[in-house]
Order: structure tokens, then sequence, then C-alpha cells
């Protein structure tokens, strides 16, 4: 499976617990799976337990390092400007992404933070993966909340 589809079934476990369906997968230049997860806001009761986050720590806990300079972040929705400074603080090599987030999202929307003067670090950025499938997965979790 790739990053994004692994991502998605992250995304979906996720979904199926009450949280968000956001999943988030770190991969290393091999490509090996090093950590993956899905949000656990709710069940944390911690606003900053995003899928992105989870991961991350998860890798570099698993590397014993603070930076993830050969790796890749892919996530099903742009990360939002909390996350995408994460990406620059682990010192990534990409983010990659699939539905984008006009409202929410800070790396192409919002803050653009990887595009501030103040930004020490970019990640390459690859947005749009599997697009229409993670917008989707997002889309009916919350019509059906309405």
């Amino acid at each position: 499976m790739t990053p994004i589809e692994l991502a998605l079934e992250e995304a979906r476990a996720a979904a199926a617990r009450g949280e968000v369906p956001v999943g988030a997968v770190v991969t290393d230049a091999a490509g090996a799976v090093l950590a993956r997860a899905g949000n656990e806001v709710e069940a944390r009761h911690d606003a900053s337990a995003h899928a992105e986050l989870l991961a991350l720590r998860a890798a570099a806990a698993r590397r014993g390092s603070k930076f993830l300079a050969d790796c890749t972040l892919t996530v099903t929705l742009e990360p939002c400007p909390m996350c995408a400074q994460a990406a620059s603080f682990f010192r990534l090599r990409r983010v990659a992404f699939g539905a984008y987030d006009p409202k929410g999202g800070g790396v192409e929307h919002g803050a653009r933070v990887l595009a501030a003067p103040s930004c020490h670090h970019r990640p390459e950025v690859v947005g749009g993966l599997r697009e229409s499938d993670c917008a989707a997965l997002l889309r009916g979790f919350f019509a059906a909340r309405r």
C-alpha cells in the first residue's frame, strides 16, 4: 500500500472512533513506514492530538532523534498551522497531503506557515494525493453529524 492509502486507513479508523477522519503516515527515504496515526483529539481530550503530531512524535521516538530529515509526512488533509510548524521543527524532507483545506489549512492556505520568512526549514510540499477520496471521507463524516 502507498503512504496515502495507509493514511486513508488511519482516517477511516479515526472516523469509526468518532474522531475527525484525518490519518497520517511517516516514511523514511526508503519508503519504510516509521509511524502511522489517526486523530485522537476526542479520546485524549487533547486539542493537539492531531494525526500528524502523533505520527511525528512516534517516528522520532522510534528513531531516537528529534529530527526526521530524510522522512516524508503523508496526511489525508492539508496540515493546520500547528502541524505545518511541527513539520518544519522536525526538519522533514517532504510533506504530502490529500485534500486541501481552505478554511483551516496552514500550508497552501491560511497562515502558509512553510512560506513565512520566519520559517527556518521548508520541506518540499506535494498536495492533492487521492484528493477526492480524502475530501469525500471528510464530507461524509461531517454530513452524518448534521
